[in-house]
């Protein structure tokens, strides 16, 4: 089940260094008028513009969290929902990690505009940072490792 996390983190990192390659720099192309855009932007911070050109603590940043997430993927059991959660979001900070350390920057081109809102451009590495958080909350609000620690108890006990 863990080899799944692994598949799942080396296709969202192939995809993100793929469409990153592929995005030209003075991309600016209008897909729905008043909605979704595709705009070549170098972000030099996190989510927002933070940290703004602070690339070395955004580095230490992204391989503690990898770090931290892969020890709790080693020695943890983990559901299905984490599995697919831990994967988008390793893939996701790998994505944005390899930017940082051979660009110095990260590229995003996927810009919305919500109710006249221009939400901040960003790429297919956040996609799979904020979905993997998502799925992470969800999987905790259920109570899915309290249920499957359980469970793993009822079977040893019936052994």
């Amino acid at each position: 089940m863990k080899k799944k996390t692994y598949i799942i983190m080396l296709l969202v990192l192939i995809v993100d260094q793929l469409t990153k390659f592929l995005v030209p720099v003075n991309l600016n192309i209008k897909i729905i008028k008043n909605f979704f855009y595709l705009t070549y932007t170098q972000n030099f911070g996190a989510a927002w513009g933070i940290f703004s050109g602070d690339v070395l603590i955004l580095i230490v940043v992204s391989m503690v969290a990898l770090l931290v997430i892969n020890r709790y993927l080693l020695t943890s059991d983990i559901n299905k929902l984490d599995v697919i959660s831990f994967g988008l979001l390793m893939g996701g900070i790998l994505g944005n990690l390899c930017d940082r350390l051979f660009r110095g920057y990260v590229v995003d081109f996927l810009n919305f505009y919500i109710f006249n809102y221009d939400y901040p451009v960003f790429n297919i590495a956040d996609i799979g940072v904020v979905l993997g958080i998502f799925l992470m909350f969800i999987s905790v609000w259920r109570g899915d490792r309290d249920e499957d620690k359980s469970r793993n108890r009822r079977r040893n006990d019936a052994n």
